[in-house]
């Protein structure tokens, strides 16, 4: 769970340096699909393909294996605290949705 808590890391208010990026992850509905991608596409994507291609997989693999063991990811929600204006109400779906992201931004690099 640390590589997901590490690239989870720039919703974090612990990463508190950018005012900008503070006021756009508090302005959208994590629980909102649509908003929820916009705001991966934003700020996770430029992170995510800053990594080597065996850090990239080593994400994809660990949220994978957390999705097909049922794990409900309380180890990375419960220990942060983010910039997120609501409580994540379905972290599964979340992480679905993170692991589609990431996967599409392999497939067009």
């Amino acid at each position: 769970m640390s590589a997901i808590r590490g690239l989870l890391f720039t919703y974090d208010i612990e990463n508190a340096d950018d005012l900008e990026r503070e006021n756009l992850i508090s302005s959208k509905n994590i629980n909102n699909e649509k908003e929820l991608i916009e705001l991966f596409d934003e700020l996770t994507k430029p992170e995510f393909l800053s990594y080597t291609k065996p850090e990239q997989e080593r994400f994809i693999e660990s949220i994978e294996h957390y999705l097909a063991i049922n794990d409900n990811f309380d180890a990375v929600f419960n220990t942060m605290a983010t910039y997120f204006s609501t409580p994540v109400t379905d972290q599964q779906a979340f992480m679905r949705i993170l692991l589609d992201r990431l996967k599409q931004y392999i497939s067009t690099y």
